[in-house]
């Protein structure tokens, strides 16, 4: 059965004029220059970092950071915060859009991505997955043992996961029920760790007169193509990163109180500015 959310027809595709191609060149190769020198840095750094401090990621992450900060610049897109990211141990959650919210959560913060394993084959982005540290999950039940051994292990280990609980990207324009399983880590983790959850809302803003769904990345549409409809837009709008309180995990029965917990907060975070 597919995950993939096919809810709403996608935009209609852009027609690519002369400055269209200009500026998919400039900022394509701008984003191209910023990843590959970034890469230059982070990966004798890593390796450095890797002897001394195991899979802890003190040094690096602001690499990783600082590369997504200048990327969306490069873009075009202006990134907001409100709130500020925890300093407890423990997960986010966050709605997920579109492959730029791993830009934009990635500049607001420090964090380590869970993602479907999937993505570790992807040309390119698997690669930079796999080098900043990605936990990669198989959507398989027989897994699910030993999966949720390997979330708990990050979590001892004081790594903050990030993690998309819908479990699809969708158009921007509503959040998707969470899906419970990868809560269940935390809670088995809580007994050894007081750990905490954080819901993230993200919100993206397209510019005037454009879909509202130009940001949204969905069911079959072509990866290629949208990051070319991104290069080239004359003008790009906006995207808000909404930091909700951290939830403390103990005060939570079982994964599905939590997960509609931190549910209830995203999606209230994106209705309000969504429709704002």
């Amino acid at each position: 059965m597919s995950m993939t959310w096919n809810g709403a027809s996608p935009p209609p595709s852009p027609s690519y004029g002369p400055m269209s191609a200009v500026r998919i060149l400039f900022r394509g190769t701008a984003v191209l220059v910023t990843i590959a020198a970034g890469l230059m840095f982070f990966l004798p750094l890593r390796l450095i970092e890797q002897l001394i401090f195991g899979p802890m990621r003190p040094y690096t992450s602001w690499v990783t950071q600082s590369v997504c900060r200048l990327s969306l610049f490069w873009f075009g897109i202006k990134s907001y915060r409100s709130g500020n990211p925890m300093i407890h141990y423990g997960a986010s959650v966050a709605n997920h859009s579109s492959w730029l919210d791993i830009f934009v959560l990635n500049a607001s913060d420090r964090i380590i991505f869970v993602s479907k394993s999937e993505v570790s084959n992807w040309p390119g982005i698997g690669f930079l997955a796999r080098v900043t540290g990605t936990l990669f999950i198989a959507r398989n039940p027989r897994a699910a043992k030993l999966q949720a051994l390997l979330l708990k292990d990050r979590l001892l280990l004081g790594q903050r996961l990030l993690f998309f609980p819908e479990g699809t990207s969708t158009d921007g324009q509503l959040v998707l029920p969470f899906k419970t399983s990868l809560f269940a880590s935390l809670l088995e983790s809580q007994n050894e760790n007081n750990l905490y959850v954080q819901p993230i809302s993200i919100i993206y803003h397209s510019a005037q007169g454009q879909n509202i769904r130009t940001y949204g990345w969905w069911g079959d549409m072509n990866f290629g193509g949208h990051l070319l409809k991104i290069l080239a837009l004359q003008q790009h709008g906006s995207v808000e990163v909404v930091y909700h309180p951290p939830l403390s995990v103990a005060k939570f029965s079982d994964r599905k109180t939590l997960a509609r917990a931190t549910e209830t907060k995203v999606r209230s975070g994106h209705t309000i500015r969504c429709k704002g």
